[in-house]
């Protein structure tokens, strides 16, 4: 569930592996900037974590809202990376408070921020799928069964996109084009 403490910990291991790596596309090196700013959402995440861990949905969110208030420093992979991965967390949580209209903007916005084919993207859609699943039963719950089909059956749409864009990862990712060969 909390894919981003992985994703940070791979973002911040960059400089180790190469202290003057270029990020990809954007000309600008790993730097101090960067560090401290991924360090800050992993803190807020962190203090998610504990928020939602005492089953404070509302603090939880809270803090993941701090983390998209804050200015980016500049253009940088990473810090996509990391609001991708946040708008994901954040649609759902709201989707677990019931609050499905902003879960699928976050959805979305993080779709914006994950336009190609990455695990990101990937995760996002896993999401999307999750918030309609919540969506069919919250509908379901309310006596709408037409609603709750569809919603249901754009869950499993988001299923298969989810998986059809982690299969690409992994196919572009290895060697043999992910055949196990």
């Amino acid at each position: 569930m909390r894919a981003l403490c992985l994703a940070l910990s791979l973002s911040l291991a960059l400089p180790a592996w190469g202290c003057a790596k270029q990020a990809a596309g954007y000309g600008e090196a790993v730097d101090d900037v960067l560090l401290a700013y991924l360090s800050t959402a992993r803190v807020l995440h962190h203090e998610a974590d504990l928020a939602e861990d005492a089953g404070d949905l509302k603090g939880a969110i809270a803090a993941l809202d701090r983390l998209l208030a804050k200015p980016e420093p500049r253009k940088a992979p990473e810090i996509d990376e990391v609001i991708a991965d946040t708008h994901a967390r954040l649609g759902d949580l709201r989707s677990k408070n019931n609050d499905f209209v902003l879960a699928t903007k976050h959805i979305e916005l993080g779709l914006g921020r994950a336009p190609s084919v990455s695990y990101f993207r990937g995760h996002l859609l896993e999401v999307r799928g999750l918030v309609e699943e919540r969506l069919s039963k919250d509908l379901a719950s309310k006596g709408d069964a037409p609603g709750a089909a569809a919603a249901k059956d754009r869950a499993m749409k988001a299923y298969e996109e989810a998986i059809a864009m982690q299969d690409e990862v992994i196919k572009k990712g290895t060697a043999d084009g992910g055949n196990g060969k």
